[in-house]
């Protein structure tokens, strides 16, 4: 039987299905895994999914990265628990590029991964620094007033009154719960 990836957004019958796979995954409300869900779009943030006839194999998210032009973070990944080792997954994120480079003409895809790094480097993938899919932020004066932020507030005393945060893990003392961010380049695609 052959396989498709479409465009959620232009398949909502798939919602449901859809939602139950990623939940199968990693446990969310289906209230907040809907919202999130309906927000695909043909732009970013879209999911795609991969199909078998009528049946949900898997799921791709593709979300904007602010602060880094003509890029997208691949959010999410799965396959069907039961269809795992088909190369599927490849199939999967090999649309998802085609999509990125085509479609919306982007140069670079990003990803986090715990302990599916080989998967991401047999795809080409390759490690980079972590980056933030939220964009930046540097509270200024007039950003603050622009906020109603009161900044007289804020003591010296408050700031040394922040606790300094936990040691970064050591990769071989430990093992590490951190994710691996990788990334591909499509313009050599």
């Amino acid at each position: 039987m052959d396989f498709s990836v479409v465009l959620l957004h232009r398949n909502p019958q798939y919602l449901q299905k859809c939602c139950d796979l990623i939940n199968s995954e990693w446990k969310r409300s289906d209230t907040a895994r809907f919202r999130s869900l309906e927000s695909s779009c043909d732009q970013l943030p879209t999911s795609l999914i991969l199909l078998r006839g009528n049946k949900v194999l898997g799921h791709v998210k593709l979300s904007v990265i602010p602060s880094i032009p003509n890029s997208c973070f691949i959010e999410s990944v799965v396959i069907a628990h039961n269809e795992r080792g088909k190369g599927l997954g490849t199939l999967l994120m090999q649309k998802a590029e085609d999509y990125c480079r085509t479609v919306l003409h982007l140069d670079v895809v990003y990803l986090s991964t715990k302990g599916q790094e080989e998967f991401y480097r047999k795809l080409g993938y390759i490690e980079c620094m972590p980056i933030s899919i939220y964009g930046s932020f540097t509270p200024t004066v007039q950003n603050s007033f622009k906020n109603n932020i009161n900044v007289e507030r804020i003591s010296t005393n408050d700031i040394k009154n922040i606790p300094a945060p936990p040691p970064m893990p050591v990769k071989n003392n430990i093992i590490s719960t951190t994710k691996t961010f990788m990334k591909k380049d499509l313009t050599n695609c």
